[in-house]
């Protein structure tokens, strides 16, 4: 009966320290995650120290009639596009906000959800970022897709 017991006694352990563990690196995924939406909302210089070098970055088109167009990119041409848009979006005091924000664990890193609405629309766009853990302990963006309804994106949608 003892050993039944020590042995319930190391199962609980562990299956708790394993959730424990989960519950850290989700939580550490969302502190991320608003780390970059502050960034982001202050146009921020250190932006692409968020990202991976070889992140999938999507925009997915919403057109007007609500059907879907996916644009892909690279991380170093977003780059590009973000430092020509930023000055804009200065002036023009562009900011997202966020809600419904969700964490899940993924095959490769945690997948964090959200809706995303710009600054002066009345309407919310769904966004996700699959962000990992680096072997250094720094979380990076390895994939994201954020809806737009920007339709000059069409240009790059296949």
């Amino acid at each position: 009966m003892k050993k039944l017991l020590l042995k319930f006694i190391i199962f609980g352990l562990v299956i708790f320290n394993g959730l424990h563990v989960f519950a850290n690196d989700a939580e550490e995924a969302k502190a991320f995650f608003n780390k970059y939406v502050n960034a982001a909302n202050t146009y921020s210089p250190t932006i692409p120290d968020f990202y991976s070098p070889n992140a999938k970055i999507i925009r997915q088109v919403v057109k007007p009639d609500g059907s879907l167009a996916n644009a892909y990119t690279n991380t170093a041409t977003y780059m590009k596009q973000l430092k020509l848009g930023q000055a804009t979006a200065k002036i023009r005091k562009y900011k997202n906000t966020y809600r419904n924000i969700s964490v899940e664990k993924v095959s490769n890193g945690y997948i964090v959800r959200a809706e995303r609405q710009p600054k002066g629309e009345t309407y919310w766009l769904k966004t996700y970022q699959i962000v990992q853990k680096q072997p250094n302990g720094q979380w990076k963006i390895i994939e994201e897709m954020m809806q737009t309804k920007e339709q000059i994106f069409l240009k790059y949608a296949k």
